[in-house]
């Protein structure tokens, strides 16, 4: 009797194995991540499907700290192989990928896009600076006195600048989750908030302190998060054209017949001043790849030379037309080539 309950148990065991080797199987490409990045995945996904053979990857916009939470859980295929982000990974996130094993990370830049400031086309057109857009978002903000912060009281554009319009501060803009909200905090309301000499000194003395000031947006009601979701930013402004709203130039690029972008000290958001840096608000886009998932999952590396490609990629790729401004020459061809070799990053990389 022993015997047989012997042989049911191994049997029992090699038979759930075999059932768990089943389901992790899986023969498409699954990549989170970034709601900026997704349209420009999504049409490499397509193309890379259509001459492959191969499934077309799932593309899901879960923003890009949602996407680093889902990619950094572990290795497998239940887990995503590929996270697109609108910022650079945070120290933080690679330590958790660290922690749950996923060790090796190729990271790709592929690209820059600026993040505007638009309202509804029979707005009126605007020039706002860092400054304004700190002391108008800003969850605290300074007085005339040295070293004194008070909570927000400005409602008005107007209070904030005696040159822009008296209309009330309503500005709608993604959630904490969204990598855009990180670039807009570090690069939009960060350069403002750093005209303040004391607050500037901060980033030395108490790096926590300066950027909690820098970085806080105000939650009373000025500031609307209208989560991932772009098209519903543009829903609101036309329904309201006092209202302002936040997100990529690539989108608005899509929306130009809807929404027009505002002057950030003078200078408008195009393809050559976000390529320059002219223009102030513009950011690096990236992906990240589980090395360890190459080889297990079929694909991952005819997507990544599909993207890396000239034709995706180049100043005259199909990526350009979507509104992605390509990185320089020699950069491109070295991500490339990082990218083809599968170098994963040391970690070094990873934002503090």
């Amino acid at each position: 009797m022993r015997s047989i309950m012997s042989i049911l148990s191994v049997f029992s065991i090699l038979l759930s194995a075999l059932l768990s080797s089943y389901a992790m199987s899986r023969d498409g490409i699954q990549v989170v991540g970034s709601s900026t990045v997704y349209p420009f995945s999504t049409v490499v996904a397509e193309r890379y499907g259509r001459s492959s053979g191969n499934l077309t990857p799932t593309i899901e916009s879960t923003g890009s700290g949602g996407g680093m939470k889902l990619f950094c859980s572990g290795v497998g295929v239940n887990h995503p192989d590929i996270t697109n982000s609108s910022r650079r990974m945070k120290k933080s996130e690679f330590e958790r990928c660290i922690e749950n094993g996923v060790e090796e990370i190729i990271e790709v830049q592929i690209g820059y896009d600026g993040i505007v400031i638009a309202n509804a086309l029979k707005a009126a057109a605007l020039n706002i600076s860092r400054k304004d857009l700190f002391l108008a978002l800003a969850e605290m903000v300074p007085t005339e006195k040295e070293r004194e912060l008070i909570e927000n009281p400005y409602t008005s554009w107007k209070e904030v600048n005696s040159d822009l319009p008296d209309l009330e501060i309503e500005v709608f803009g993604p959630p904490p989750t969204s990598g855009t909200r990180d670039a807009f905090a570090e690069l939009g309301l960060e350069g403002g908030c750093k005209t303040f000499d004391w607050i500037a000194k901060l980033k030395k003395s108490d790096k926590n302190e300066y950027k909690r000031i820098c970085h806080t947006i105000r939650e009373d009601g000025h500031y609307i998060e209208a989560g991932e979701n772009d098209n519903l930013i543009v829903q609101k402004l036309n329904a309201n054209p006092d209202a302002l709203g936040i997100f990529g130039f690539s989108f608005l690029d899509q929306n130009a017949d809807k929404v027009k972008a505002s002057k950030i000290e003078s200078i408008d958001p195009t393809f050559d001043s976000i390529a320059d840096k002219s223009y102030s608000i513009s950011r690096p886009l990236y992906f990240y790849v589980k090395k360890a998932h190459i080889g297990v999952v079929p694909g991952i590396e005819g997507f990544l030379r599909e993207f890396t490609s000239e034709r995706a990629w180049g100043e005259d790729g199909y990526l350009a037309d979507k509104g992605m401004i390509p990185l320089p020459e020699e950069e491109r061809f070295l991500a490339a080539k990082n990218t083809r070799d599968l170098i994963p990053m040391t970690g070094k990389e990873a934002l503090q």
